[in-house]
């Protein structure tokens, strides 16, 4: 009989197999017969331990999600170790970003929840770093958690198009290197050498937040004249 242990290591294999065939070649197009010459099993032994192969999707759901979620809450609390890290760890995590990828446009239930815990560790980071003075008050915190949760995610769901405009694959060792530094540039010192922009956008937001009265003169719904007047 196979002992606990061995168990657990086919399992992991199994579903380290699976994210890398889905993740590069899609779910619908991956077999279980696939699957299992990637892990060196048997298919029958695929299905003793998931069931079937949306029940292995689901478990490959999970594992991406914990990674990811939990890589996050690591940033938070150690950026430059956990940049270290991601460095030296790029080809390890090249098929979790496929699968995410994928996940991500899958229009999923487990897609939703992804997204929805990164937001909510966004905007625990901003809280925490605003409250530490690392970061200014911005105008609204909501909105910039959802930016730049989505500019963090870009890379990955649009890792083709980044990888033709950048020239070299963003996610390699050499593109997260040239790509680091002028990102947090940006986030440091911002884009504009001046308020000019800001300021436009505030007056003409102000201009046309009330209700319009630039009707025709023939309109018969038109803002009526003020009265005028009665001569004496």
């Amino acid at each position: 009989m196979r002992s606990a242990s061995e168990d657990l290591s086919t399992r992991a294999r199994i579903r380290d197999a699976a994210v890398a065939l889905f993740g590069r070649d899609g779910f619908g197009t991956t077999t279980v017969r696939a699957i299992a010459a990637a892990a060196d099993v048997s298919p029958g032994l695929v299905l003793h331990h998931f069931g079937s192969k949306d029940g292995l999707r689901q478990a490959c759901d999970r594992y991406v999600v914990e990674e990811f979620v939990g890589r996050k809450d690591e940033m938070t609390r150690d950026a430059t170790s956990a940049i270290a890290r991601w460095l030296a760890d790029v080809d390890r995590f090249h098929p979790l970003i496929d699968y995410l990828a994928r996940m991500l446009s899958s229009g999923t239930t487990a897609a939703d929840e992804l997204f929805d815990a990164l937001l909510t560790g966004t905007s625990r980071m901003l809280d925490e770093q605003i409250a530490a003075g690392i970061m200014r008050e911005p105008e609204d915190r909501d909105i910039l958690a959802l930016y730049l949760t989505l500019h963090g995610l870009a890379p990955l769901v649009m890792r083709r198009q980044v990888t033709r405009g950048l020239g070299l694959d963003q996610l390699s060792e050499e593109g997260i290197r040239r790509s680091t530094i002028p990102i947090l540039d940006l986030y440091t010192h911002g884009l504009y050498s001046d308020d000019r922009m800001l300021v436009a956008a505030r007056e003409a937001l102000t201009r046309t937040s009330g209700p319009r009265s630039d009707k025709g003169e023939n309109d018969p719904n038109q803002d009526p004249d003020p009265p005028r007047p009665r001569r004496s």
